[in-house]
C-alpha cells in the first residue's frame, strides 16, 4: 500500500493543470511575458485571482500568485507594451468571468 500512494499522487498531479504563477522581476527569468489590457475583448485570457492555491485548477484563467518562484507552475513577467507580450490578459472581478478568448494561446499556460 505504501508503494502505491506515491504513484497515485504522481498521476493525480499530472492530471491537474494548476495555474500557480509567480511574477518575476526580470524578463529573462520568465516563462511567459504578459501584458495587462484595458478591456476584456482585447485579452487572450481573462484572469481571476483566487485566494487559495487549491482553487487554481485546470487551464481556465484561475490564477494563484505564489510567494516563491519554486512553488509556481509558470513564472511570468509583466511587460510595458502589448507587442512585447506572449499573452495578453485582463483581470476580471468574478470567477465565472475567467476564461480564454483566444484558445490558440492556451498551450502557453500548460
Amino acid at each position: 500500500m505504501k508503494i502505491y500512494f506515491p504513484i497515485i499522487l504522481f498521476l493525480v498531479s499530472l492530471s491537474i493543470q494548476a495555474q500557480k504563477v509567480y511574477s518575476v522581476k526580470y524578463e529573462n527569468q520568465a516563462d511567459i511575458k504578459v501584458f495587462v489590457v484595458n478591456y476584456p475583448n482585447q485579452a487572450d485570457l481573462k484572469v481571476y485571482k483566487v485566494t487559495y492555491y487549491n482553487q487554481a485548477k485546470n487551464n481556465n484563467g484561475l490564477w494563484f500568485f505564489t510567494k516563491y518562484a519554486n512553488q509556481a507552475d509558470k513564472k511570468i513577467f509583466f511587460v510595458e507594451y502589448a507587442n512585447q507580450a506572449d499573452l495578453k490578459i485582463y483581470f476580471v472581478n468574478y470567477q465565472n468571468q475567467a476564461g480564454w478568448n483566444d484558445v490558440a494561446k492556451k498551450h502557453l499556460m500548460y
